[in-house]
């Protein structure tokens, strides 16, 4: 085993137990979920990177008022590319049909999108007790004035060379997702098809690559899997799906189902629904859609194309055109009450590394 200490992450952040929430964006996120998770000794976390800065102030204030224990915000680094906020006819007239059959106007060509910078701002002001970033480095700027704060900075890492620019950048922890995690693949230094590295070979490279406490994520979903990470160097474990599936979240309940149900023992990386490579359950849409995927515009403005379709999707139970984000280990997944789902895995891993967590 690995010789670092297990608690260093514990003690930077200020838990009880090594288990972060993952931080679920497109609205999956909610404060009931981030706060259970923190009130239960781990870190509950929120995904805002589509919020406005004023809403991002607020929800730190709800936060706060949820749980005095440490949570941690999370927001998208912006990639390359994806500047543009104008769809095209050809975009609309692809996802026309769908619309027409839940009896939705066709989206707006025009989309709002918010900036990164006028985000870290908000952010740095607000003073969550932890920011956490994916999907590339965090700016000089968030860096130096994370640090006047004394807010632990989270990274991202897919490869191990993105570990090291991460700890190159100054942040404090990185989190090594491996590709059997669900949603948005957080990959910025190569593409997603070269940076596509099992959680469990990802791991125990990043822990020798870095001095920084590394957090394992990607296809953990119980006490095996807590146990697994820490033996192989790790110094805690972020939990992605397991929480999704857990009442607090703001999933729909369609997600929830299909989560908990045989559908999810198999999943896909597609970019069908936000422009960007996510891994969910395959479904309909995903198989109809397949000869697009790489002619859907990239994020936002495949998303923003996308975000009324889901919605109505999901509002009338309907598994068949929804992203149902999702892990490869799904199927570990026991939904219920968050702090008793944590309380579960704590428990199955200690006994089987015979210490508690």
């Amino acid at each position: 085993m690995n010789t670092r200490a297990v608690g260093r992450f514990c003690e930077l952040v200020g838990l009880e137990h090594p288990v972060v929430q993952g931080p679920f964006g497109g609205g999956a996120s909610s404060v009931a979920l981030a706060a259970a998770v923190s009130e239960a000794g781990g870190l509950g976390s929120f995904g805002a990177h589509h919020l406005q800065p004023d809403a991002l102030t607020q929800l730190v204030k709800d936060l706060r008022a949820a749980t005095s224990r440490p949570f941690a915000v999370n927001l998208w680094v912006p990639q390359p590319g994806e500047g543009e906020t104008r769809a095209t006819a050809e975009d609309v007239e692809r996802l026309h049909p769908y619309y027409a059959e839940l009896g939705l106007p066709d989206p707006s060509t025009e989309l709002r999108r918010p900036d990164f910078d006028e985000q870290v701002d908000a952010l740095l002001e607000a003073a969550p007790p932890v920011i956490s970033l994916v999907m590339g480095l965090p700016p000089e700027r968030l860096v130096a004035g994370a640090r006047r704060r004394g807010i632990p900075l989270i990274g991202t890492a897919t490869t191990v060379a993105e570990a090291e620019a991460l700890e190159r950048a100054g942040a404090d922890v990185v989190v090594a997702s491996g590709s059997d995690a669900g949603g948005h693949r957080c990959a910025f230094l190569a593409p997603v098809r070269e940076s596509l590295v099992g959680t469990f070979s990802l791991v125990p490279q990043v822990v020798d690559a870095v001095r920084v406490p590394v957090v394992a994520a990607g296809g953990i979903t119980d006490g095996r899997g807590l146990a697994a990470a820490l033996l192989l160097g790790a110094d805690a474990v972020q939990i992605g799906t397991g929480f999704l599936a857990c009442a607090e979240s703001a999933a729909s309940e369609v997600h929830r189902r299909a989560l908990l149900s045989p559908e999810a023992r198999t999943t896909v990386l597609t970019r069908l629904f936000s422009g960007r490579t996510a891994r969910g359950i395959a479904n309909r849409f995903v198989r109809e859609m397949a000869a697009h995927e790489e002619t859907v515009p990239p994020y936002p403005v495949q998303n923003a194309l996308m975000l009324p379709l889901r919605a109505e999707a999901a509002a009338r139970g309907r598994s068949d055109l929804v992203n149902l984000w999702s892990g490869q280990a799904a199927g570990l997944a026991v939904g219920g009450a968050a702090a008793d789902y944590l309380s579960g895995v704590l428990a199955e891993a200690g006994r089987l590394l015979g210490r508690p967590l």
